[in-house]
């Protein structure tokens, strides 16, 4: 007896120390650190980073945009405009013919390209007798700019500044010529024509005509018709050097407004 019970004391110990090892085996793997990080943290925090990144990335709509520069046998021609609304509220040249008798055709052919380009809201404007290269390079230019800020809005098959205005094409248009405003130098009577709640165009049917009055009506009655139909009230701004003819215009505009019902 005395010499079996070393034997079952080594036994034991050595039973106790198997089970050790095996405990701490067992127990490894929930204490290893990269096990801890393959329960999908890491994916977790890259989806935020993502998130992040991919935030504010659409391109805000309207806004000016200038198109591309038209070179044409008098110079070049380049054309800003202004989208509000999915509408041109405004056109203009930055860039035009200009030294010797191209100051007067660019002169007469701008302002009414640009009251053109706000009531057909396309490049599909008329050419202005006189100035056919610059008419021409001002359309180039134009589709060039109405390219850009459809490039430039949401992708939304009815906001395109190229189609006609309003896109409302269930409202018939309305035509309608107010009251002759006799002036210092001159009678002054505008016609417009109203669709969807909007001047879409307005002329002068009469302007001061005769001497210096032929110059200035040439150069202020299409910068005047341009500002009717980007303001869509007479509070526009008298042109420079035309203050009569510009204060006739105002009253004939705004009689023309009352009889379309404001």
């Amino acid at each position: 007896m005395r010499k079996s019970h070393p034997v079952r004391r080594v036994v034991l110990a050595t039973a106790a120390t198997v089970s050790g090892v095996v405990l701490m085996l067992s127990l490894k793997p929930s204490s290893d650190p990269a096990s801890a990080q393959a329960g999908g943290t890491i994916p977790q925090q890259t989806a935020a980073a993502q998130e992040s990144a991919q935030g504010g990335a659409g391109a805000a709509a309207g806004g000016a945009v200038t198109g591309d520069v038209v070179q044409t046998q008098y110079g070049p021609v380049q054309v800003r405009i202004t989208v509000s609304g999915n509408k041109i509220t405004k056109a203009e040249a930055v860039q035009a013919p200009k030294g010797g008798t191209s100051d007067q055709k660019t002169a007469l052919s701008i302002p009414k390209l640009t009251q053109d380009t706000l009531a057909k809201q396309s490049s599909q404007v008329d050419t202005v007798s006189g100035a056919t290269y610059t008419s021409e390079g001002y359309k180039k230019a134009l589709q060039s700019a109405i390219d850009k800020a459809n490039a430039a809005a949401p992708a939304q098959p009815s906001a395109q500044p190229s189609q006609p205005a309003g896109g409302n094409t269930g409202a018939a248009a309305k035509t309608v010529t107010g009251a002759v405003s006799q002036t210092q130098y001159g009678p002054v009577q505008v016609r417009i024509t109203v669709s969807g709640g909007k001047i879409t165009n307005a002329e002068a049917v009469q302007a001061p005509k005769g001497g210096t009055s032929d110059q200035k009506t040439a150069l202020s009655i299409p910068k005047l018709n341009q500002e009717a139909v980007a303001a869509g009230s007479a509070d526009i701004d008298s042109v420079s050097g035309a203050t009569y003819t510009s204060e006739g215009y105002k009253k004939s505009l705004q009689s023309a407004l009352d009889q379309a019902g404001g």
